[in-house]
């Protein structure tokens, strides 16, 4: 970070502003000398270009300072979550050089990843103590991607091609970070974000929040995902206040609200999911958003059109709603937009001034310039074209040229604003052994997406007792984010004409109701009640009241089946999953 970069535009805030605050953490302030100073220290017992750096990374000032070190050294930051199972934390370790923990130390054992490793790891030379505990020895799956990501040089390619990531490309251009987003292959993949992308992104987001040394920053997302820059980098560039409040995820909003009035918070960014609730609760209690609120940022997923016009009340009118869209592969916020009216569409606004988009002739938006990421780790991905990335999302423009999302062209889901692809949980789920198969999709609860999982039991299998055996197996295997809210059993799953799963159908299938068909079995039997996984046959049906069966199933619900289909699906909730699978 010694270019005119991040570390640059850091230097100067220190240098303008050493005596502020920089941190601010309950009782405990660090100014920006002091903040530069740990930094360095850390950077210095990195040593030079110490490649990707594994951090472990918690809601913390130390986090932020290891962040820093890592960025003033030359490496790439590679945020480690302390609370992922062991296997998910050993997969990412396996691309790093060093492991940090900023609580511990450098120095002190890291005791959180199970086994005792050391604080300060370097597998691929050898130096400190090989990470154990966690599968085979790290260093033994390192890879030698992070002495490549510490190389360096003036010369800036193009963003990759659709061709996998390799030493050359990368040796071209120095990385600031690697983050792992869900995969359609079930495994996640690690982005490679360059320090030119960042660093075009930071700039634009400075000037978008209008960010000053009088500003205080709420610290509210991950500091494992990228919306947690949003917050960090425009704050500690330009002289504000970065706060840490535990009161932030207390899972109060009186205490939350409290908090914002009691530190004089000024920024807020905040995932829509938690803003929908907090307009709820805004709204239901009467209360309003403190008058120090100035700037309300929200992004991750679709804001629905009825908080907007909640939010458009006495009580928040003084504070400034910015919506913003953006991925991984691009860098922060790509697209934002002011919304203080909304026509029962929800924009996701105009491209900031480093991004150059394009529309694709199906509505594609592809996003291009200066904070497109380099690629995938080691992974082969046609979404990386001629230095545009294809996003997958469907857009249309309006006559203001501002973009409206009009849904995804593949199954991604945003999941509190952390995008999961359906085919990564499901690779966990059908890891279970009572699980013949499984398809997962997002369903709306209120307003924010959750997971559902649709299995199919294994002959034999306890369907009584399945879907909490398969939440209990994924609790202690997988990130929480990748946990569905809930596990439903289906007797099977809808295919495409190709063979594929159909998640779509599936769903519907699933949310077919089944106390229709059931009332129709219990009509032609003659018993009051049946149950949905009650066999038509066993309870005295035959050939012929099957087809008053399948003529009410087509007067009722417009589907035309066959006594085939009703011999495959004979009881009401088979049944209605058969009428879904065919009713589109």
């Amino acid at each position: 970070m010694d270019t005119d970069d991040l570390g640059a535009a850091f230097r100067r805030a220190v240098a303008a502003h050493g005596a502020r605050p920089a941190v601010v953490a309950g009782p405990r302030t660090l100014t920006y000398a002091e903040l530069e100073a740990l930094a360095r220290e850390t950077a210095q017992r990195l040593g030079p270009s110490p490649g990707a750096v594994g951090v472990l990374a918690r809601h913390d000032p130390e986090t932020v300072v290891a962040m820093l070190g890592v960025w003033l050294a030359g490496g790439a930051y590679c945020p480690i979550d302390p609370a992922f199972p062991p296997d998910r934390r050993a997969a990412l370790l396996a691309h790093c050089s060093f492991l940090l923990d900023p609580v511990s130390g450098l120095g002190d054992p890291v005791s959180r990843l199970g086994d005792p490793v050391s604080g300060l790891v370097d597998p691929v030379s050898g130096l400190g103590d090989p990470v154990s505990g966690l599968g085979d020895p790290v260093s033994r799956q390192i890879t030698d991607m992070g002495r490549i990501l510490a190389q360096d040089s003036t010369q800036i390619p193009d963003p990759v091609a659709s061709e996998p990531v390799d030493r050359e490309l990368v040796d071209r251009e120095p990385v600031a970070y690697v983050l792992f987003t869900s995969g359609s292959t079930g495994k996640p993949k690690g982005v490679l974000t360059p320090q030119r992308a960042i660093t075009a992104a930071v700039r634009s987001l400075t000037e978008l929040f209008e960010i000053t040394p009088e500003d205080r920053v709420l610290q509210f997302a991950s500091l494992n995902w990228d919306t947690c820059f949003e917050e960090i980098l425009p704050t500690l560039t330009s002289g504000a206040a970065l706060v840490f409040h535990p009161d932030a995820h207390s899972g109060s909003f009186r205490r939350f609200l409290r908090l914002l009035e009691t530190e004089r918070i000024t920024v807020i960014d905040l995932p829509t999911a938690y803003w929908h609730e907090l307009v709820n609760h805004l709204t239901e209690e009467e209360a309003a958003l403190p008058e120090c609120v100035r700037l309300v940022v929200i992004g991750g997923e679709a804001a629905n059109p009825a908080r907007v016009a909640d939010w458009s009340g006495p009580r928040t009118k003084h504070a400034r709603l910015l919506n913003t869209y953006g991925c991984t592969e691009t860098t922060l916020v790509t697209h934002a937009v002011d919304l203080d009216w909304t026509d029962g569409v929800v924009p996701i606004g105009r491209a900031l001034p480093h991004v150059v988009e394009r529309v694709t002739e199906d509505g594609e938006l592809v996003v291009g310039g200066p904070s497109v990421a380099l690629g995938y780790l080691g992974v082969q991905s046609e979404r990386f074209v001629g230095g545009f990335f294809h996003t997958g999302d469907r857009v249309s423009r309006r006559p203001d040229g501002v973009l409206v999302h009009e849904g995804r062209i593949d199954d991604e889901i945003k999941i509190r604003g952390v995008r999961v692809h359906p085919a990564e949980v499901e690779a966990y789920v059908a890891a279970h052994p009572a699980v013949a198969a499984v398809a997962v999709a997002g369903v709306r609860v209120a307003d924010h997406t959750a997971l559902v999982a649709y299995v199919v039991p294994r002959p034999g299998a306890a369907t009584t007792t399945l879907a909490a055996d398969v939440l209990a197996h994924l609790r202690g295997t997988v990130p929480t984010h990748l946990i569905p809210s809930r596990v439903q059993v289906v007797p099977s799953l809808a295919h495409t004409a190709s063979g594929k799963v159909d998640r779509r159908r599936t769903k519907e299938a699933a949310a077919m109701p089944v106390d229709g068909v059931s009332q129709i079995f219990g009509r032609v039997l003659e018993r009051p009640e049946v149950a949905a996984d009650a066999d038509f046959f066993a309870l005295g049906g035959d050939s012929l009241l099957a087809t008053r069966v399948l003529s009410a199933v087509a007067r009722e619900y417009g589907v035309e089946l066959t006594f085939e289909d009703f011999l495959l699906a004979p009881s009401p909730a088979a049944l209605a999953g058969r009428i879904a699978g065919v009713a589109r």
